[in-house]
């Protein structure tokens, strides 16, 4: 679809203003000329041009000042004898007096690059772009707009990218873009089929091509007609296979296993690999023909170490997709995110998904701290919280475990009357009797451990920070 973008020559009727015209017609550029005062009004809706050509007759430099000045959305074209204007960041080119065709087809190109990279101008995607290619990075913007570009043609794809990164959702999203989104989208695995096998998978068969064919069954080229063929892991496709789709793709005809019957192919097909054609194609592993079929339009997508930046919007997508399927969901704080930032993600999208399953799994609807992740993905060090329990806490839990017994284990009949028989008459302050049993058993690790309160905890099967608070509340030495 051409341009509906024009430009605007600012210039008083004179000789080099039909030159101008003349040149712009023969490259089929659209165009209005404006005289100089008339030119802030056309400039003020600068949506519709795509660049501003000031003739010589445009006025006097500061109107041209004040023109380019005014407008810093558009990119301008001078005449280099006014070399002064160049100091102006929007005015992109200057020409000669002689403007010829090869001049002027130079600055325009200049102006579509002003005009398409401009700083802060976002790529507008629709919402089912976003919503499935999730991620603000220049990388992913690229990526859907090279989708948004592609898909309403009828053009071969080849999706490369590492395992992991999504090629299948670009496929998925190149086709619900396309005038094809109707038909159905049909995925096949090539490396996952039998060599054997993959010949009947993509074109079908007759009753009684082979043994086993006990019926008539349609390939996915007949699956996909009207619709889209996703060819996954294409660079594992067998050689002889290679040759027969390389005839699909060029006559669009293809014929059953067993039958001599011609089949029209109304398929677009998008391929998809994470290895290296090119490569594969040096080492004889890969048509050099069907490579160039094949990659017409190529989309790499990043690696998601490529685009870090974008892993906390990822991560919460995933969670909310999760929520809605698993009904129970996770929070990460600020720490946890900052370092799964710092992974390096070798199973890249896919990896981020799993890991925040098994978080879901392990702590549902609670909040998790960079502690709480494995810990090949803690990367930052935070200090860890250790909670300190009320001593009554303590105090119930040192009670149980002097009094508890191993149900497995053999113990003397009425035990509890046995503990009792080591209660004198007068009886005892309980909570003095096992302040001096907690003394004891802290000095006797203590002792064991030469005094090392790490080890001490260790042996107590408590926390250091416990142990210190306990050796502090009875006066003991550390």
């Amino acid at each position: 679809m051409a341009s509906t973008k024009r430009i605007l020559l600012i210039d008083s009727a004179s000789a080099e203003q039909a030159q101008l015209k003349t040149i712009l017609q023969f490259i089929d550029e659209d165009f209005d000329c404006v005289p100089p005062e008339q030119a802030q009004q056309s400039l003020q809706d600068h949506q519709q041009w795509k660049a501003v050509l000031l003739g010589t007759a445009a006025g006097d430099i500061s109107v041209s000042e004040k023109l380019i000045n005014g407008a810093p959305e558009l990119p301008f074209i001078v005449q280099d004898r006014y070399s002064e204007l160049t100091a102006f960041a929007n005015v992109v080119a200057a020409i000669n007096g002689s403007i010829n065709y090869s001049q002027l087809t130079q600055a325009l190109h200049h102006c579509e690059a002003y005009l398409r990279n401009k700083p802060g101008k976002a790529v507008q995607s629709s919402k089912d772009l976003l919503h499935t290619l999730v991620g603000k990075s220049a990388e992913m913007q690229t990526v859907r707009k090279l989708i948004e570009q592609v898909a309403p043609t009828d053009a071969n794809v080849l999706v490369l990218g590492e395992s992991g990164t999504g090629k299948e959702v670009v496929a998925q999203s190149i086709h619900k873009l396309s005038k094809r989104a109707k038909g159905p989208f049909v995925p096949v695995n090539c490396g996952a089929i039998p060599a054997e096998l993959l010949e009947s998978e993509l074109f079908g068969h007759e009753k009684g091509a082979f043994t086993g064919a006990i019926s008539s069954r349609k390939g996915r080229f007949e699956l996909a007609q009207g619709g889209t063929l996703f060819l996954d892991e294409i660079g594992d496709m067998p050689l002889p296979m290679q040759v027969k789709l390389l005839r699909v793709l060029q006559e669009r005809l293809f014929e059953r296993v067993g039958s001599a019957t011609q089949v029209k192919a109304d398929v677009r097909v998008i391929a998809a690999t994470h290895r290296n054609l090119e490569d594969l194609v040096e080492q004889g592993k890969f048509r050099e023909d069907l490579f160039y079929r094949l990659n017409v339009f190529p989309i790499d997508t990043p690696s998601l170490r490529e685009r870090r930046e974008d892993v906390p919007q990822l991560a919460q997508a995933l969670i909310d997709r999760l929520a809605e399927r698993e009904e129970d969901s996770v929070k990460l704080t600020d720490n946890a995110m900052q370092s799964l930032m710092e992974h390096k993600w070798a199973g890249n999208v896919r990896e981020l998904a799993n890991l925040l399953e098994r978080l879901t799994i392990l702590y549902p609807n609670q909040v998790v701290d960079v502690s709480d992740l494995p810990v090949k993905y803690q990367h930052i060090e935070v200090v860890e919280f250790e909670p300190e329990y009320p001593e009554a806490i303590q105090e119930r839990e040192a009670l149980n475990d002097l009094f508890a017994f191993d149900d497995e284990e053999e113990v003397e009949e009425e035990p509890v009357a046995s503990v009792l028989d080591m209660l004198p008459e007068e009886g005892i302050n309980l909570k003095e009797y096992l302040a001096e049993l907690e003394v004891s058993l802290i000095n006797q690790a203590l002792g064991h451990h030469d005094g090392v309160v790490a080890r001490a905890a260790e042996m107590l099967g408590m926390r250091r920070t416990t142990l210190v608070e306990k050796m502090r509340k009875y006066g003991l030495n550390q």
